[in-house]
């Protein structure tokens, strides 16, 4: 699923315009950003938690040359899921 097609799948579900349903998830979606930006996590109760982790920089290895690199410190975002959403996913 994509974008489009969970626009469309908003749309029905909601009984609302496809344009409405853009709207609301651009929104959904620039909101949790500016938060995990701030350093905030978002809490989705029954589907997830976004999160922030931060990576230390560290020295690695070039795989074609063997040579030593940099690697610079960053923030990465990680996404755990809630309970309700694992059992969906896992039921047979």
């Amino acid at each position: 699923m994509n974008k489009g097609d969970l626009v469309s799948k908003i749309a029905a579900d909601a009984e609302i315009t496809k344009a409405a349903a853009a709207k609301a998830l651009d929104a959904v979606i620039d909101g949790i950003g500016g938060a995990l930006k701030k350093g905030d996590k978002v809490s989705l109760i029954g589907f997830g938690t976004f999160s922030v982790s931060e990576r230390a920089a560290r020295v690695g290895r070039n795989p074609s040359t063997g040579k030593e690199i940099k690697i610079e410190a960053k923030s990465s975002v990680k996404f755990k899921a809630g309970k309700e959403l694992s059992e969906s996913v896992n039921k047979k």
